[in-house]
């Protein structure tokens, strides 16, 4: 994967690359739950976002599909005759090539409680689903798209799971397929009820060029289940999806509050300084989107953002560049 690749930015802004800690892993990827389900990060300008569908890490992206539809059902399993009576056999859709699973994936790594919605699987298949999804956590950040293979690897042997269509769908939006992704969200959430996904699939909807329904999800009665982690997360996604509107000083209204204050520290506020950043560049107020870009570089522990670069660029502070003939020759002693 290039630089550039690495680079992509999903709706929200966040960057598609880099670390995620655990921000918007799916609880079934990886060896335990993520804890946050956050659309990733709010982190590097929306640029690109378009029918970004969002991140595009292809979120795969490939927005389309999110979902493509295989709503998790076993693409090897086949529906048709074998031999009952004179019902023709249905055609058998061969299943897709699976991604090798390294020797030192056993699948016990994953998260109990996951481990045990696999329980209804039969035992070699249940073994099968979580070490893709053991390798799905694994893969996230470094190789998006391979965690997405896998991710479509245990959606296929396993599509009733709730955890396995959710870890199906995360990958999806990581990768900037938004279609896809909100699918298997919606899917994981009617398995499970389980409304922590809601911001992730708001973003899919600014991924998908529809601000307005990303903003409906964001007042909806379901917004009440959501916890502080979680609610933070939708109100950076709809102050995101006011400026697709072109309404930046909506977008800046809505993050201000108690937990806009450089002086408080939670996992969410790099990201949340730097979305009001961000309404405040799209308002014209460039000062005060520079005083915001570096308090998100100062709340940011973990390079979730590219804020230290944005707030260079207003800065007027490009990168040093060292030229060849910059460069001094040391005499030999």
């Amino acid at each position: 994967m290039t630089e550039s690749d690495d680079r992509r930015e999903r709706p929200d802004g966040s960057r598609a690359g880099g670390s995620s800690g655990g921000a918007g892993k799916p609880r079934g990827a990886g060896a335990g739950r993520s804890g946050s389900g956050r659309p990733d990060r709010e982190g590097q300008r929306d640029g690109g976002r378009g029918g970004r569908g969002g991140s595009t890490r292809s979120s795969p992206g490939a927005p389309s599909s999110r979902d493509g539809g295989s709503a998790g059902r076993s693409a090897s399993r086949t529906t048709g005759g074998g031999g009952r009576g004179d019902r023709p056999d249905r055609p058998v859709r061969p299943r897709r090539v699976e991604p090798p699973l390294p020797d030192d994936v056993t699948g016990a790594e994953l998260d109990r409680s996951v481990r045990a919605e696999l329980g209804s699987l039969a035992s070699m298949n249940a073994d099968a689903v979580a070490k893709h999804l053991v390798m799905a956590g694994r893969l996230l950040d470094e190789d998006p798209e391979a965690a997405y293979g896998h991710a479509v690897a245990a959606r296929d042997r396993a599509g009733r799971i709730g955890a396995v269509r959710e870890a199906a769908g995360i990958a999806a939006y990581l990768t900037g397929r938004y279609a896809e992704a909100l699918a298997e969200l919606r899917a994981a959430r009617r398995i499970s009820g389980d409304q922590s996904m809601l911001p992730v699939m708001a973003d899919c909807e600014r991924g998908l060029g529809r601000p307005e329904k990303a903003l409906a999800m964001a007042s909806s009665p379901e917004m009440r289940q959501l916890d502080a982690s979680a609610r933070a997360e939708m109100l950076i996604v709809a102050s995101g999806a006011r400026r697709d509107l072109g309404q930046p000083e909506a977008a800046a209204l809505l993050l201000q509050g108690p937990e806009l204050s450089p002086g408080r520290r939670k996992a969410w506020s790099a990201r949340l300084f730097y979305a009001y950043a961000e309404a405040m560049l799209a308002s014209g107020r460039t000062d005060e989107a520079a005083a915001w870009f570096g308090h998100a570089a100062d709340a940011d522990a973990t390079g979730e953002t590219d804020a230290d670069e944005r707030l260079g660029e207003l800065q007027g502070v490009g990168p040093l560049v060292l030229h060849d003939d910059d460069a001094t020759e040391t005499p030999d002693a």
